[in-house]
Parts: structure tokens; C-alpha cells; sequence
């Protein structure tokens, strides 16, 4: 009796010498292999959810929202709308600063993070991202160490800084904007 290639140990056995049971078993059991559905295999059809496209992201822990990887403002634009409350206006309130600022940046949504990248150092990485968490926004200078003054947050990561933005506090923005102009002025960080 042949055996497969795959697996050498298994005898090949023709489909026509198998009892029908075993036959039908085998083709269900092929049909739920070939589809990417999670209801193949058992006779159901998905149908299309129109809502679907307009509903809210997902908040992942933290209320960080899940945004599709993307490059563009539309992505970033749709992770600040979905940041819960006082933190949606943080992230607005940070993109304009930052588009203010660094006029042309690139934008882009990657890891559930929007990111900014330098216009004049096309391909060549980010210099800023920023995420949610339970109580704080927190932004990221993937050179901050390189930034003067330098940001207040240390990083396991030799060159990255953090700024921390809690519900109360007054975000300087002269400063802010001092890094953010520092930051694209520098090399990017490829992520």
C-alpha cells in the first residue's frame, strides 16, 4: 500500500475504497479547511454587516483603540475620535500641535499607535507616537534623549523619553512643541 509523502508513516487509501461515511466526513471536513469563514463547513453563509463599518472601535486594555495599520491622517484622525473621553481631546489636541509644528508630517496608525515622521526624511522613520493607558496618554521621543530640554520619562530604551499626560495636568505647549521640532529635525526611528 502507498504511503503519503507528507506523512510517511500513513497509508494512502483511494477515496473510492473508503466507506461512504468516511467519504462524506472527508469531504466536510476538506470543505471547512479550504475556508477562511468561521462557519465553514457547516452549510452557513455570512452576510455582510452594514453597521459593521461604522461601528466604534474596539477598546483594547487601557482604552487604547484598535485603528487598522495605516499611513495617512485618516487613520490618526479615527485613533483620536476613538480615544475615551478626556483623552480624545488630548489627541487631538497633540496632532494639531504637532501638524502645527512640523508642517507635511507624515502620519500613520501602526501597533494600535498613530506615529509622526519627519516630511524631509521621506522612508527614514518616526520621531514621535503616542498611546493610551488607563490614566495617562503617553507620548513617545523615540530620540528624546537627544532633546533639550530632555523629557521627563525614562525608557528601558537607550535613546526614547516619555511625556506623561494625566487627566488634570496642563500640557505645556511651547515645550512641547520645542521637542516636537527637535525630534523631526532628527533621524527616525524605523519601527
Amino acid at each position: 500500500m502507498p504511503t503519503s509523502k507528507f506523512h510517511p508513516a500513513r497509508s494512502v487509501v483511494p477515496a473510492a475504497k473508503l466507506p461512504k461515511s468516511t467519504r462524506a466526513s472527508a469531504k466536510k471536513t476538506t470543505a471547512a479547511k479550504t475556508s477562511n469563514s468561521p462557519s465553514a463547513g457547516k452549510g452557513l453563509t455570512r452576510k455582510a454587516n452594514p453597521k459593521a463599518a461604522a461601528a466604534k472601535p474596539t477598546l483594547l486594555a487601557g482604552g487604547n483603540p484598535q485603528i487598522a495599520k495605516a499611513e495617512g491622517d485618516a487613520p490618526v484622525q479615527a485613533y483620536s475620535a476613538a480615544m475615551p473621553g478626556w483623552k480624545c481631546d488630548v489627541g487631538r489636541r497633540l496632532d494639531a500641535l504637532i501638524v502645527r509644528t512640523v508642517p507635511g508630517v507624515r502620519k500613520a496608525v501602526k501597533w494600535n499607535s498613530p506615529f509622526y515622521g519627519s516630511p524631509r526624511r521621506q522612508g527614514q522613520g518616526w520621531f514621535l507616537g503616542f498611546h493610551c493607558l488607563t490614566k495617562y496618554v503617553k507620548v513617545a521621543f523615540f530620540r528624546g534623549t537627544s532633546l533639550r530640554p530632555i523629557p521627563p520619562g525614562e525608557s528601558k530604551q537607550k535613546e526614547v523619553r516619555y511625556l506623561d499626560i494625566h487627566e488634570d495636568d496642563q500640557l505645556d505647549e511651547a515645550l512641547f512643541a520645542a521637542w516636537v521640532n527637535q525630534a523631526s529635525q532628527l533621524p527616525g526611528e524605523d519601527l
